[in-house]
């Protein structure tokens, strides 16, 4: 079918809006590739180095007319979806074997849990490791000794450093390698239900922690569908993935499968083949454009409204909220995925999955079936099922009907016929919003806002009774320049609470809510932040606020003398501790619709 004509018109936009940083980037990476700095024109003394700490391979790695894989690996056993790369790359090593290359660990990137430190001094770094992850990535791959690279990442802040640092090396053919979610464990609506009376002083601690951990029990990612299984929805829709690889389980044998085959796929699309692949061609325009369409029909994490557009720029493309936005208004919800429905991952792949809505998606003409992929099929292998038959991969059709119409649906019948994000602006600045899990009765919010500068702060005032009443909570100060924009999962509980008890609740912020943001509508990544000069720092106690997401307004409906006249709020102190004074750096970040990346705006991209 042809391509909606509003996708191509945005996609037309993006390639306008990218000719110049394009046309650099490409050039960047002819260079590279036709640079000389490659293994067989490496001197003796260097390449001795290279291979001198893989004795069982070093006779293998001498031939310059295989390819050598380098493995930039995120493990560590600390977070479970990462867990499970432990021992990947000595079975890595053994499938390039069978496939006639070399595999290599060029190196590790941090992979830190926002489930861990939420709430605490660490959340402050978790942005900044994004970038850190991308540095990580660039010094891995910057020995030159490899002719193809995996990359082995699945989270929130990982995949997106991962591929903006692969970008810059991107005449190199790569493929990303999930590890896949966990089992199911204690429903996600349970595990919410009972953090809410943890809030209420109806459970304790023994009880919330018992809940926890029978929702987070295993090796693999969360089962929610927050920021990191959306990255994986990502990567299909791009064509970095073997297809079907994001949410088959760990320790399975199509996991297995699917590794093997990402990792002697790489073989055959390197530079000395007819069919080279590089993964500066295969992240193009429409390869963001597709990424974006993936997060609407499916609900997912707004946090990627900031990583999107960082790893379009480090690939030369540019895209902004008004892409979004205008996406929004014409792909469909297709699926309903906790925090947007009951069901996990594992009942959404169950349904049919990522490949059911990528079916639905290129079939109605919503999605580029064009683009170059790690796939040899294109973009249409990536609507079909993988499955172990025997000792063999394959893939089939789906059926035409879900497999669960309450969790995935065609597009004949979506749960709404718009996506799941809105960007909101007015006299407070621009901000979006995810309306996927939000009652269309509470799209629109006016009541007056009680203002704070920390979580804490909120979460004092709930236990205190102070917001029990019909109130847009703000919070500013939030902001990467501020305090490095951590998650403000703390709140979703206590604010929940407050909308249960039949109050119209909302909130307002410079920081992030991620992909567990659910049913109370927050107004997030608001820019410009409140340490730049942005306008929420004028809010005051006592003002209405207005969040519309019908309208698309974010207004505080103050007098417009009296608001032009009002100074900025003080700003807290910047603060120390649990290394945070060491990213100091990193704050002088660019704003959350750019990608809120200092690393990114020093290096002019």
């Amino acid at each position: 079918m042809a391509l909606h004509p509003e996708i191509a018109a945005v996609t037309d936009r993006i390639i306008e809006a990218s000719r110049d940083k394009r046309a650099a980037y490409l050039t960047m990476i002819a260079r590279e590739r036709d640079s000389g700095a490659d293994r067989p024109k490496l001197g003796c003394a260097n390449l001795a180095h290279a291979y001198a700490g893989t004795d069982e391979q070093r006779d293998e790695l001498r031939p310059a007319n295989r390819m050598n894989i380098g493995i930039v690996t995120s493990y560590n056993d600390m977070l479970s979806a990462h867990a499970v790369y432990y021992r990947y790359p000595e079975q890595m090593k053994v499938w390039a074997l069978e496939a006639g290359a070399t595999a290599q660990v060029a190196g590790g990137v941090p992979a830190m849990c926002d489930g861990v430190t939420q709430g605490y001094q660490g959340m402050e770094l978790s942005l900044f490791s994004r970038d850190t992850i991308a540095l990580s990535t660039a010094v891995a791959l910057s020995h030159r000794t490899f002719e193809g690279a995996a990359l082995l990442g699945i989270c929130d802040k990982i995949v997106p450093g991962l591929l903006i640092g692969a970008l810059r090396f991107g005449h190199l053919p790569m493929v990303m390698i999930p590890g896949g979610p966990m089992r199911s464990g204690l429903a996600n609506k349970e595990k919410a239900k009972v953090r809410e009376q943890y809030a209420e002083g109806k459970v304790g601690r023994e009880e919330l922690l018992d809940a926890e951990i029978a929702a987070y029990h295993s090796k693999g990612t969360c089962t929610f569908y927050g920021t990191a299984n959306s990255n994986q929805m990502m990567m299909e829709a791009m064509g970095l993935h073997i297809p079907g690889a994001a949410f088959a389980n760990p320790g399975t044998k199509l996991r297995q499968e699917l590794t093997r085959a990402a990792v002697q796929r790489l073989p055959e699309i390197g530079w000395n083949t007819s069919d080279y692949r590089p993964l500066a061609e295969c992240v193009d325009e429409r390869a963001i454009v597709n990424a974006a369409i993936a997060l609407l029909a499916t609900g997912g994490s707004t946090n990627h409204l900031i990583h999107l557009p960082a790893i379009a720029r480090s690939a030369g493309i540019v895209i902004d909220w008004e892409d979004f936005d205008r996406l929004s208004k014409v792909v469909p919800l297709l699926t309903r995925v906790y925090p947007n429905g009951s069901a996990d991952v594992n009942g959404f792949e169950d349904a049919g999955g990522p490949s059911f809505v990528i079916r639905e998606l290129l079939n109605g003409g919503l999605m580029h079936g064009d683009i170059l992929t790690i796939a040899k099929g294109g973009m249409a292998e990536y609507g079909r099922k993988p499955a172990v038959e025997g000792d063999a991969l394959s893939w089939h059709d789906h059926a035409a009907k879900s497999g669960d119409d309450t969790v995935v649906r065609t597009l004949d019948a979506p749960f709404a016929p718009e996506g799941g994000f809105r960007i909101l602006s007015g006299n407070l600045g621009r901000a979006c919003i995810k309306v996927s899990a939000v009652d269309r009765d509470r799209w629109t919010t006016e009541a007056p806002a009680r203002v704070f500068s920390t979580q804490q702060a909120v979460q004092d005032a709930f236990k205190a009774g102070e917001l029990d009443r019909d109130v847009v909570v703000v919070v500013r100060f939030q902001g990467p320049r501020a305090n490095g924009m951590p998650e403000l999962h703390k709140l979703t509980p206590p604010l929940g609470v407050l909308q249960n008890r039949g109050f119209r609740v909302a909130l307002v912020t410079d920081g992030r809510m991620s992909g567990a943001s659910g049913k109370v509508p927050a107004a997030i990544h608001l820019s410009p932040e409140a340490l730049g000069g942005g306008p929420i720092g004028k809010v005051r106690d006592g003002d209405v606020i207005r969040v519309c997401a019908e309208t698309g307004k974010l207004e505080a409906l103050v007098d417009a003398t009296e608001w032009a006249a009002r100074d900025q709020a003080e700003a807290p102190a910047a603060a120390d501790g649990t290394g945070r004074e060491l990213f100091a750096m990193m704050r002088q970040a660019d704003e959350a619709e750019k990608g809120a990346s200092a690393m990114l705006a020093a290096a002019g991209l």
